[in-house]
């Protein structure tokens, strides 16, 4: 297969405009399209200013971006491919210096470690958009509670194929949003505080 470059585009905030560049090498990079990023940081908005932030599975990095952009705290970026790692350190760290870490790490292995480690700060907002053929939304989630990562209150955002079965969540997060579209299925849950 060939690689397939494309860029995806900061659409508010502070770098509202800005491109952020990425190269496809398998054909399973699927950013979130506009229009959806635009009705998700609708949601999101009164949430972001200070908000501690995780992107599982991060792909370009168009989410982690968008929230930065529009006044979170900081970001923790997980992407498991070492090229798209590499690439999204080159481009955010510029615009948004300390405030982004990128980890190059498979996602699910980072969540089994990230429990142990007492520097990483419980999160206010996560981004669960892992690709849809590996049905990993559920269990992500299921790790995020085991591992304590979780702030009280905190909204955990799932992306997941609009066609295929709806992702279990655990027990009690209430859901606060959701919107289909195309092939997408978009979820906005609530963690009980």
């Amino acid at each position: 297969m060939t690689a397939r470059k494309g860029s995806v585009r900061i659409i508010g905030g502070q770098h509202r405009g800005r491109r952020l560049a990425f190269t496809d090498q398998n054909g399973d990079l699927r950013p979130t399209g506009d229009r959806l990023r635009e009705t998700l940081f609708n949601w999101l908005q009164p949430h972001l200013p200070g908000a501690r932030v995780l992107d599982l599975f991060a792909g370009s990095g168009a989410l982690a971006a968008e929230a930065l952009s529009r006044g979170a705290g900081y970001a923790t970026v997980v992407e498991k491919k070492r090229e798209r790692a590499a690439d999204l350190s080159r481009q955010l760290k510029p615009i948004f210096a300390g405030s982004v870490f990128v980890q190059c790490a498979d996602a699910m292995k980072w969540l089994e470690r990230a429990g142990d480690d007492s520097r990483i700060a419980p999160f206010d907002l996560v981004f669960v958009d892992p690709p849809y053929d590996t049905a990993l939304q559920g269990a992500a989630c299921a790790r995020l509670v085991s591992q304590g990562l979780l702030a009280p209150g905190a909204l955990v955002y799932v992306e997941s194929a609009r066609h295929g079965l709806v992702p279990e969540v655990p027990a009690g997060w209430l859901l606060r949003k959701d919107k289909e579209g195309g092939d997408v299925r978009a979820q906005l849950y609530e963690v009980p505080a």
